[in-house]
């Protein structure tokens, strides 16, 4: 696997940005936030989870590599508990390798999700079709370089503390 698929289609769409490729893994949330020179929080990482519709479809949700999908968020917005794909699951289904899942051009059917963790930041870092990857993209344009289906609020574990959520007195 490379990232000309990915490249092909962000190229597609006029995009313009560079695609980050390394000599060594960036699989996980902490691999790629020290590769790309981030927090953590900003990788935004493609979970792939069997389609509640479809069982032989992924559900792809791109989240804040901070947060954590809460099982009855996901039902409430899907109908069905999470059920996250495995091994040979995640090539067929998302069209990506694991540890390269991304949400550009993935596989036929499968249907790109994209968390409300994602909105605090201008731009995040998800993969880009390898495990050695990723590409800065601009939040706002995220549903039109996905091709998202729309934004869901699935994930815990972001939010800001009540106490700094609170207006000062």
């Amino acid at each position: 696997m490379d990232t000309a698929r990915v490249r092909t289609h962000l190229a597609a769409l006029g995009w313009t940005g560079e695609i980050l490729e390394f000599a060594e893994s960036s699989a996980t949330v902490e691999l790629a936030a020290e590769k790309v020179g981030t927090e953590p929080a900003r990788i935004a990482k493609t979970l792939g989870f069997t389609d509640p519709e479809d069982a032989d479809r992924a559900v792809l949700v791109v989240a804040a590599g901070d947060a954590r999908v809460n099982g009855g968020r996901f039902k409430r917005a899907f109908g069905a508990k999470p059920r996250m794909l495995r091994g040979p699951e995640v090539l067929e289904r998302t069209g990506y390798p694991i540890g390269g899942v991304c949400p550009f051009a993935p596989a036929p059917g499968a249907r790109v999700f994209l968390d409300a963790s994602l909105r605090r930041f201008e731009t995040v870092f998800p993969a880009a079709g390898t495990a050695t990857s990723a590409v800065e993209i601009p939040v706002d344009r995220l549903v039109e370089l996905t091709g998202a289906a729309g934004w869901v609020d699935v994930t815990l574990g972001w939010q800001p503390e009540a106490d700094e959520a609170a207006p000062a007195s």
